[in-house]
């Protein structure tokens, strides 16, 4: 259930299953109807139309859309995980927004936001690219950030080299270490040169490979 601008809870199941709610002029031949707060906005994206006043599209308005993303104002979130990647240059990033894909570029919906909202501020406190080894230094770990204005860029450039550990009793650790660079900018949040809020990490892999073995003295 949502929370309607009046203040009264929303229960989806009072609405008519059959309807067809309109789209505001965004229905495409495959949405024709837009029967919840999501539908118009994904109509919206497909149209490319901003989607910027919540307050005047009635689903949104009984669904509460505008109240949500005031609560959600000043949250910030914990993010931890796993993830596998090719062995070829590439990156990852955290940024707000829905995600998809205009003209075959990676974008955002900064919409629902709005720029100057946007507190990119963060703390890093691991990040590996494969596992740890004794004495292997992460140096991005304990990264913390304070944005010191709204909708901020920030990127890491990150150079990975392939190293292997080879421990007294035999056993082979094949992991990698990394240097890292870091730029700031301030993004428009728009496609083009000035980039997307968020940060953003930039790898590339080093064509050497360092080897450790451990001995005894």
């Amino acid at each position: 259930m949502g929370q309607a601008e009046d203040g009264e809870a929303f229960d989806p199941s009072t609405l008519d299953p059959n309807r067809c709610e309109s789209c505001y002029g965004a229905e495409t031949d495959d949405l024709k109807c837009c029967n919840t707060c999501d539908d118009v906005r994904e109509a919206y994206r497909r149209r490319g139309w901003a989607f910027k006043s919540a307050d005047t599209i009635e689903q949104c308005k009984r669904e509460g859309f505008t109240q949500k993303m005031m609560e959600q104002k000043n949250e910030g979130c914990q993010v931890y995980g796993f993830l596998e990647v090719n062995k070829v240059a590439g990156n990852f990033h955290f940024a707000p927004g829905k995600s998809f894909q205009q003209s075959h570029v990676h974008v955002h919906d900064l919409q629902s936001f709005g720029l100057d909202n946007i507190n990119m501020t963060h703390l890093i406190k691991h990040l590996s690219f494969g596992k740890d080894y004794p004495g292997i230094v992460n140096p991005l770990d304990g990264t913390d950030v304070s944005a010191p204005q709204a909708s901020m860029m920030y990127q890491y450039f990150v150079k990975i080299v392939p190293t292997i550990y080879v421990k007294t009793d035999g056993e082979v650790v094949k992991t990698n270490q990394f240097s890292v660079t870091r730029h700031e900018k301030v993004a428009n949040g728009l496609i083009g040169d000035q980039g997307l809020p968020g940060v953003f990490v930039l790898y590339e892999l080093s064509p050497m490979m360092v080897k450790f073995t451990e001995k005894h003295r």
